[in-house]
C-alpha cells in the first residue's frame, strides 16, 4: 500500500500510470467517486476481448462472501490480470471473512468492492489487512464551500472556463449531489456554441432553467449589500415561482451564510486571506462577500438573522404555522434582516 494520503487524485493517478493493487475497498456517502474510480477500472484495465473470460461484476444483494473469494482466487485467462467488482457491497453480510483471503490475495486479481453509504471501522481487523495489501478509500461528501472549487476543476479538465457567477449560481441550485452536478456540467459543456470554451450566467439561465437575475446567489448579494429593492423584487419573483424555487434551498442558503458571518467575527485576522483560512474557503476571494456582510450587520444583529432563519425553517415545516404560505414566511424573514 501507498504511504501517503490515499485520495481520489492519487488513486487515478496510479491507475492511468497501470499501478494496480490487489483491493480497492471504495466506502463512503458520497457515491460519486467510488463509481468514477470502479468505472475506470472495468473499462482501462483489460481489453474488450479480456472482458469476456476476466471481468466479473456481482451486486452485494445477490452473492455473498464465499462466492467473492472463489471469484478472486481464480487465475486469469490470457490476461495478465482478472477484475472482480462488487457493486452495492453495503449489502453483503461476514465482510469479515474478506480479511482471511487478504491474507494472501492473487496478485493477478483486481478485487473492488464498492461499499455506499456508509463505511468500515478502521481500527478492525479487515481494513488492517486492506490497508496491508491494497486501498482503502473513504470517498466523503463535499461541504458546500467546496462546491465552486469542483466545478471549477471539473470544468478545467474539460477544458472550458467558467465564469465566478455562473459556479455561484450551479453550486446553489444543484448542492452538494456530485453526480447531478457532474450532469449538469456535462449539458452546459455540450451545449456550448461553436468555438466558446466559457460557461456565462447567461448559458446556465438557458439550458439549466436557473434566472440569472433571480436566484439564491443575487439574493444573498442584495442581502450583503442591504439593496431593500432588488432583495424584494427577487422575494416577489420567488413567490410567483415557487415550484422552481423551494424555499427550503433559500433557507439552506442563508443559513449556511450567516452562520459562516457569525464564524467570521472570531477571526482573528480579518483580512481576505484571514478569512479565507478560518472558515476553511478554499480561496481567499470568497471571504469578500463575508467582509462587506461585516460592515453590514453587526455580530448581535447576525445572531438575530440566524434565529430568524431558524423560526422561519420551523414555519415552512408547519410548526406553530397553520396558514401562512412559502412566500409570506419568505417574505417576512428578508424584511427581518434588512430592518
Amino acid at each position: 500500500m501507498p504511504q501517503q494520503e490515499v485520495t481520489f487524485e492519487s488513486i487515478f493517478k496510479e491507475l492511468k500510470a497501470k499501478k494496480y493493487y490487489p483491493i480497492y475497498y471504495l466506502m463512503g456517502e458520497e457515491p460519486y467517486y467510488i463509481d468514477l474510480i470502479s468505472d475506470y477500472i472495468a473499462n482501462h484495465v483489460l481489453t474488450e476481448t479480456e472482458k469476456e473470460f476476466n471481468q466479473t461484476i456481482v451486486y452485494g444483494a445477490d452473492t455473498d462472501i464465499a462466492s467473492i473469494i472463489n471469484a478472486a482466487k481464480r487465475y486469469p485467462m490470457m490476461s495478465e490480470y482478472q477484475v472482480v467488482i462488487v457493486k452495492e457491497a453495503q449489502a453483503l453480510r461476514n465482510l469479515d471473512e474478506l480479511s482471511y483471503y487478504l491474507q494472501k490475495p492473487l496478485m493477478s486479481t483486481i478485487l473492488v468492492i464498492c461499499h455506499k453509504h456508509g463505511a468500515l471501522d478502521k481500527r478492525k481487523k479487515l481494513a488492517i489487512e486492506i490497508e496491508k495489501k491494497g486501498i482503502l478509500f473513504e470517498s466523503k461528501r463535499l461541504k458546500e464551500f467546496q462546491l465552486p472549487t469542483f466545478i471549477n476543476s471539473y470544468m478545467k479538465r474539460r477544458g472550458v472556463d467558467i465564469e465566478s457567477k455562473a459556479i455561484s449560481m450551479l453550486a446553489e441550485f444543484v448542492g452538494t449531489d456530485l453526480s447531478r452536478l457532474a450532469g449538469e456540467m456535462e449539458k452546459l459543456i455540450i451545449t456550448l456554441p461553436k468555438n466558446q470554451t466559457r460557461v456565462t450566467p447567461e448559458q446556465i439561465e438557458k439550458n439549466i432553467g436557473i434566472s440569472k437575475d433571480y436566484n439564491n446567489f443575487e439574493l444573498r448579494a442584495a442581502l450583503i449589500e442591504k439593496d431593500v429593492v432588488k432583495a424584494n423584487r427577487i422575494v416577489k419573483y420567488f413567490e410567483e415561482n415557487l415550484k422552481t424555487n423551494p424555499i427550503q434551498l433559500t433557507l439552506s442558503s442563508l443559513f449556511v451564510f450567516f452562520s459562516n458571518l457569525m464564524l467570521a467575527y472570531y477571526a482573528p485576522d480579518k483580512s481576505e486571506q484571514g478569512i479565507a483560512s478560518f472558515l476553511g474557503l478554499k480561496a481567499s476571494w470568497q471571504s469578500r462577500e463575508y467582509q462587506t456582510a461585516m460592515r453590514s450587520y453587526s455580530g448581535v444583529k447576525t445572531m438575530h438573522i440566524i434565529s430568524y432563519i431558524r423560526y422561519a425553517d420551523a414555519q415552512s415545516k408547519g410548526i406553530q404555522n397553520s396558514s401562512t404560505n412559502d412566500g409570506e414566511i419568505l417574505r417576512e424573514l428578508i424584511f427581518k434582516i434588512l430592518h
